[in-house]
């Protein structure tokens, strides 16, 4: 058994019994649903990020390879750069109103959040 999976482990350090199946802690795979289902936040940011502002895309419900293609795709289409963590997108600058543009012509339902 790889270190790897000795992490993933529930409710068990060691078994002496040789038949002893331990159980695994399963990843929750959101299925990703569709863009008029998504209830997005456009939010500007500029908490503990030196003054700096931020676009902030958070409520995206589904998998993580997903997300990162979002956010991909506004990066690109913004010009800037930015990142994908803790299921939410971060764009640098304030791009609210573009953001919010290209969100409603791919089909989500966004809104602006926070002033």
């Amino acid at each position: 058994m790889s270190k790897n999976n000795k992490k993933d482990r529930i409710n068990i350090v060691y078994s002496t019994n040789p038949d002893f199946n331990y159980e695994h802690v399963e990843e929750e795979a959101n299925d990703t649903l569709p863009p008029s289902q998504q209830d997005l936040r456009v939010q500007l940011d500029k908490k503990q990020r030196a003054g700096k502002c931020v676009t902030l895309i958070t409520g995206f419900v589904g998998k993580e390879d997903d997300l990162k293609e979002l956010g991909k795709m506004l990066k690109q289409k913004c010009g800037v750069g930015g990142t994908v963590k803790d299921n939410e997108i971060l764009i640098q600058g304030d791009f609210r109103d573009k953001i919010l543009q290209i969100l409603l012509k791919e089909g989500y339902k966004a809104k602006k959040s926070g002033g």
